[in-house]
């Protein structure tokens, strides 16, 4: 399996100020990885920071042939990098399939493609996006990325704020896209078990740093350490 993704020493935050310290991690192509940990511990800044959206103070990132430390933003799009950020961004103004259409390139998913993995996206095409509900703007913010043509899919915390009928909408969708293959991602949640049922591998992060990483299922078998890294399972509800 070829390597997607190699993050290396990675130092990077916000101006002068440092939030990842030090961050080293692999992904394979097509493989699937949790990035968790408690709140602050710099999730949200790994993704930006793989965008190109932070200060890089030290550290390289290669993905496939391409050394994307010093790339812009719109040129790490360009070779592969699909961003569903926190905060969707989708375009208030703009239909629902405007969008879609401003993001789509030729070799990306087809709009056909996209109505077919979110259904309920299907009568809403016409709407504005802040005419949308939130798990309706969401499903547009993966459907965006997806037409871009992406190789490697960064969600950020996709599952916040939605109701449970519609989280478990959006992580069938995207455990289809997953099972597809061909397509890495790279999973930021608070959800834990749900993190740790969807990816194949994980990495826990506290103040800045990788702390534990490994597969998916050695994590959720590990009740202390979830307990004492992330505040959850039985072992934390005794304590």
């Amino acid at each position: 399996m070829s390597l997607a993704l190699e993050v290396r020493d990675l130092v990077a935050g916000y101006g002068a100020t440092v939030v990842l310290d030090g961050v080293s991690f692999d992904l394979a192509g097509g493989g699937t990885l949790a990035i968790l940990g408690r709140n602050g511990v710099g999730k949200t800044t790994l993704l930006a920071t793989l965008m190109g959206f932070t200060q890089r103070h030290r550290g390289g990132i290669r993905f496939g042939e391409y050394a994307i430390e010093a790339m812009p933003s719109h040129r790490r799009n360009r070779v592969g990098f699909g961003y569903v950020p926190q905060e969707r961004e989708i375009f208030p103004s703009l239909s629902l399939e405007e969008n879609l259409l401003v993001a789509a390139r030729p070799e990306g998913w087809t709009l056909d493609a996209v109505y077919e993995l979110f259904p309920a996206l299907t009568e809403r095409r016409k709407n504005a996006g802040n005419r949308l509900s939130g798990g309706e703007q969401q499903m547009l913010a993966v459907a965006r990325a997806l037409v871009g043509a992406p190789k490697l899919l960064l969600l950020d915390e996709p599952t916040e704020g939605l109701a449970p009928i519609v989280v478990d909408a959006l992580v069938d969708a995207l455990a289809r896209i997953r099972d597809q293959g061909g397509l890495s991602i790279i999973l930021v949640e608070q959800r834990v078990d749900l993190a740790l049922a969807f990816a194949r591998d994980a990495v826990v992060m506290d103040r800045g740093r990788i702390v534990w990483r490994g597969t998916a299922k050695e994590l959720q078998a590990d009740e202390a350490t979830k307990a004492r890294l992330l505040g959850v399972g039985a072992a934390a509800n005794s304590a």
